[in-house]
């Protein structure tokens, strides 16, 4: 491991004398931006590097000192109370830099686009998925994030069969990415006048949004339809032929765009969640033979997979993947998800890091 940092550092050296030379921010901007990301990718490494080698630095020192024999025995307590202190700084920034080295994920950066779709439970299960989009938008405003609609389906009375949402936030992904999956809620529905607890079921999918560099789409792809808008509403809806639904041959992908008025501006909207379904299946071929390694992981995987229950009666969360469970489910559903998030992330970097061991 310290082979590899003091080649990072090397490395960092070298990038930062390229980022200073004028000739090539006058010359080639786009080579020096590059410089620059991959300067300030390894900057944390290189930080916490140097902060480690300065402790070993000084815990050398410190015990070479309790050989000097001229120490007197409180001072030689103290020697050793520092030594101590420094042994265990050493072995957290050892720790931490483990992390630091562990593969980037390269989509964490991204936006992400967001489908929920209502399952099991018809009604409830429709207004479970629309909990579930006001506990993500309610996140996203946590963190000062937008939100843009990209499609919906409602059924009239606060749920939605299906609704895809972009959240556009430095790290959106790295932070969202653990929720694909089954969500499953427990609760009397409203309509229920015998106060029953019925159990219901809504899907989510989390999709890092594609670039163009990512994913190139032949025009001859696809297919193009239009249709008339249906839905609660607006101007437009039922009026004119502004709906979009895109199909993409090689792959049986549909997608549909009705929510804006302009036809063009739901062919974009389209386009966009087509461009991430595509990148999306892209990774997930380039990790099947990762598959078996990551089964039983956190990972970010199977969205066939039941993940975490909603239990109303109760107050409580639970996410099955790392048995946690939360006893705040009000607090929780108004988007406050960020000790589960970190839980989720904690558990999937010790898992790597055992891997790597």
């Amino acid at each position: 491991m310290f082979d590899k940092l003091a080649f990072i550092e090397d490395k960092y050296r070298e990038l930062t004398e390229k980022a200073m030379d004028p000739n090539l921010i006058n010359e080639d901007k786009e080579e020096w931006q590059r410089v620059m990301k991959e300067q300030s990718d390894l900057e944390p490494i290189v930080s916490k590097y140097r902060e480690y080698t300065k402790a070993k630095s000084e815990l050398e020192d410190s015990k070479e000192m309790l050989y000097d024999k001229a120490l007197d025995e409180d001072m030689r307590d103290m020697v050793k109370e520092e030594v101590k202190a420094l042994e265990e700084s050493l072995q957290t920034y050892e720790d931490e830099l483990k992390l630091l080295l562990l593969p980037k994920d390269p989509n964490d950066h991204k936006n992400v686009i967001v489908e929920i779709r209502g399952g099991a439970g018809g009604d409830e299960a429709a207004l479970f998925a629309g909990v579930l989009f006001r506990m993500y938008v309610r996140y996203a405003e946590r963190n000062n994030w937008k939100v843009e609609i990209m499609n919906t389906n409602e059924i009239g009375i606060g749920g939605y069969k299906e609704v895809i949402f972009m959240i556009k936030g430095k790290g959106a992904y790295s932070k969202l990415k653990y929720e694909s999956g089954v969500h499953r809620v427990q609760r009397v529905p409203e309509t229920e006048a015998s106060g029953r607890i019925h159990t219901s079921t809504a899907t989510v999918a989390v999709l890092p949004e594609a670039e163009d560099v990512d994913v190139e789409i032949n025009p001859q792809d696809i297919r193009v339809d239009v249709f008339r808008s249906s839905g609660n509403g607006g101007q437009s809806v039922n009026t004119t032929d502004s709906a979009v639904r895109i199909t993409h041959n090689p792959t049986g992908i549909v997608v549909s765009c009705q929510d804006e008025k302009s036809q063009l501006k739901n062919k974009e909207k389209a386009l966009k969640i087509l461009k991430t379904k595509l990148y999306d299946m892209k990774i997930h071929e380039q990790n099947a033979e990762m598959a078996q390694l990551k089964k039983g992981q956190v990972g970010t995987g199977d969205r066939s997979e039941r993940i975490r229950t909603y239990n109303f009666p109760q107050g409580r969360v639970t996410d099955h993947r790392i048995n946690l469970t939360l006893y705040k489910l009000n607090s929780f559903v108004d988007g406050d998800l960020e000790e589960m998030i970190d839980s989720l992330t904690t558990t999937d970097q010790a898992e790597r890091l055992q891997q790597i061991s």
